[in-house]
């Protein structure tokens, strides 16, 4: 099973630099240019919080850009 996928496994929300938002397995370690901004929490409350808190999916560099 595609770990990503696991509707019983435990997961995080992480952001970067860019302010771009993944749906993690806390199982699998965060990846370099990551870091935790929610969770741990079941997979369909991360995907809530990155509906609420991710409005605008632009990078960061293209949201300030011309500023």
């Amino acid at each position: 099973m595609n770990p990503f996928d696991n509707e019983d496994s435990r997961y995080l929300v992480l952001v970067n630099d860019e302010e771009q938002r993944s749906l993690w397995p806390e199982s699998i370690g965060v990846p370099q240019g990551w870091r935790v901004a929610h969770g741990p929490g079941s997979r369909q409350s991360c995907l809530d919080h990155i509906d609420a808190v991710w409005t605008d999916i632009r990078p960061k560099s293209s949201r300030t850009a011309g500023r």
